[in-house]
C-alpha cells in the first residue's frame, strides 16, 4: 500500500469515475485502474463497484477511503511542518464551527488568519455540537467549538460564551426582542423542534420539565434552516440560540423574545484534544478563534451573550 494508490481510491470517490479521477490526479486513466486493482489484490476485497451513477465505493471501500482521506491529511500536515518558511508559521488545521456561529465567525477567522497568518490553511467544518465533538474524538478535526461540554477524559475544554435561547416565530406573532417569554406561554402553540437526542434538545426538554410545561411539539429535525422554514411556513414555533437568527429578526424575517421563566442558556466552548500534541498552527487558530468570538460579544453582534 503505497501513497499513490491511497489518493487513486480518494480521487475516485470523490469524482465518481476513473477516468475524471485521472484528469484530478494529472494522469493517464490506465494508471489509476491499475493503482485501484493493485490495492484490491493486496487487500482482498472489491473497493469499487461500477453503477449508473459511476464509480461507487463499496462497504469496505467506504472504510478504505474514510482512512485514506485522514492519512493522507496527516502526512500533508507533518510535510507543512517540518518544511516551513523562515520565520513563519505553517500548516493545514481543520476547525469545526457549530452551524449557528458560522455565519458571525467564519469570515472574520479567514480574514484574520490570512492577514496575520498566511502560512497557515484552513479547513472549516460546520455541524451541530454532537457530530462536532464526535469528529474531535476519531481525530478528524484540530480544534472546535461545542456547547454545554465539561472537560472530559480525552478532551481540554475552554468555556467561551454563555448565551441565552430564544422564541422563534412568524413576524404575525410580534414577538419582542425586550419581552421575555416564559415557557408556560410557549406551550400553548405547536413546536417544531430539534430531534430527540440532539444537545440543544436535551436543554428545552430539560427547562420544560422543571416549570412542568407540556410540549405540543409537531415536528423534529436535525437542521436549523428546516427548523427556521417550517416555522415560516406556519407549522409552529420553534426555539433556537439567539445568533441562529438575529439576522433573521433584523430583516422582519422572523419575530424572537428571550425564553424565559425559567431562563434557558446554553455555554460554548472551546475543545481540543487531550494527549493528541496540538501543532502550532492549531493554537494559533485556536487563539484567533477565541479572539473573534470576544470581538462579536464586545460588539454586539451576538444576541444575549456574554464572555465567561
Amino acid at each position: 500500500m503505497d501513497i499513490k494508490q491511497l489518493r487513486a481510491i480518494v480521487a475516485v470517490a470523490e469524482a465518481g469515475s476513473v477516468t475524471r479521477a485521472a484528469e484530478l490526479l494529472h494522469l493517464v486513466q490506465p494508471a489509476v485502474t491499475r493503482q485501484i486493482r493493485t490495492l484490491e489484490q493486496e487487500l482482498g476485497v472489491a473497493l469499487f463497484e461500477r453503477t449508473g451513477q459511476g464509480m461507487q465505493p463499496t462497504e469496505a471501500g467506504l472504510i478504505m477511503v474514510d482512512r485514506a482521506r485522514r492519512a493522507l491529511g496527516e502526512l500533508e500536515r507533518a510535510r507543512t511542518e517540518v518544511q516551513p518558511s523562515p520565520g513563519q508559521v505553517t500548516g493545514l488545521v481543520t476547525v469545526g464551527l457549530l452551524e449557528s456561529t458560522s455565519d458571525l465567525l467564519a469570515g472574520p477567522l479567514v480574514s484574520a488568519l490570512a492577514r496575520d497568518h498566511p502560512g497557515v490553511r484552513l479547513r472549516m467544518m460546520t455541524a451541530y455540537s454532537g457530530h462536532l465533538q464526535q469528529w474531535l474524538d476519531s481525530g478528524d478535526l484540530d480544534l472546535t467549538l461545542l456547547y454545554n461540554l465539561d472537560s472530559t477524559p480525552s478532551l481540554n475544554v475552554r468555556p467561551l460564551v454563555h448565551e441565552r435561547l430564544w422564541v422563534v416565530a412568524p413576524p404575525s406573532a410580534g414577538l419582542r426582542a425586550d419581552r421575555l417569554m416564559s415557557f408556560t406561554e410557549v406551550a400553548e402553540h405547536p413546536l417544531v423542534m430539534p430531534a430527540s437526542g440532539h444537545a440543544l434538545r436535551t436543554l428545552i426538554d430539560a427547562a420544560a420539565a422543571r416549570v412542568n410545561a407540556e410540549l405540543n411539539i409537531v415536528v423534529q429535525t436535525n437542521s436549523m434552516r428546516v427548523q427556521k422554514q417550517l416555522v415560516l411556513a406556519g407549522h409552529g414555533w420553534t426555539v433556537l440560540p439567539g445568533l441562529g437568527v438575529s439576522e433573521d429578526i433584523a430583516n422582519g424575517v422572523v419575530s424572537a423574545a428571550p425564553l424565559g421563566a425559567p431562563d434557558v442558556w446554553r455555554s460554548i466552548v472551546l475543545a481540543t484534544p487531550r494527549f493528541v500534541r496540538v501543532p502550532p498552527a492549531a493554537e494559533i487558530v485556536a487563539r484567533e478563534l477565541v479572539r473573534q468570538v470576544g470581538s462579536a460579544v464586545s460588539r454586539g453582534l451576538w444576541p444575549s451573550a456574554r464572555m465567561q
